[in-house]
C-alpha cells in the first residue's frame, strides 16, 4: 500500500498557490489580485514561502496519510 497523502497535497497546493491563478499577493498594483494571470519575483518567492508553510503544517504537524 502506497501513502499518497503527500503526493495529493503537494500537487493540490501547487495548483493552488500558482502565483496569479486564483490570487496574486503582492500585486503589481495592490496588495493583493485575484485571477490576473501574472507574476513577478517577488511574488513567486511570496507564494513559494506560503506552500513551504502549509505543505510543513499538513505533513509533519497533522499528518495527512492517503493509503491505496
Amino acid at each position: 500500500m502506497a501513502d499518497w497523502g503527500p503526493v495529493l497535497i503537494a500537487v493540490l497546493l501547487f495548483v493552488l498557490l500558482s502565483p496569479g491563478l486564483l490570487f496574486q499577493l503582492p500585486g503589481k498594483s495592490r496588495v493583493v489580485e485575484f485571477g490576473n494571470m501574472k507574476t513577478s519575483g517577488f511574488s513567486i518567492l511570496v507564494h513559494t514561502i506560503i506552500f513551504f508553510g502549509l505543505i510543513t503544517i499538513f505533513l509533519i504537524a497533522i499528518g495527512v496519510h492517503v493509503y491505496t
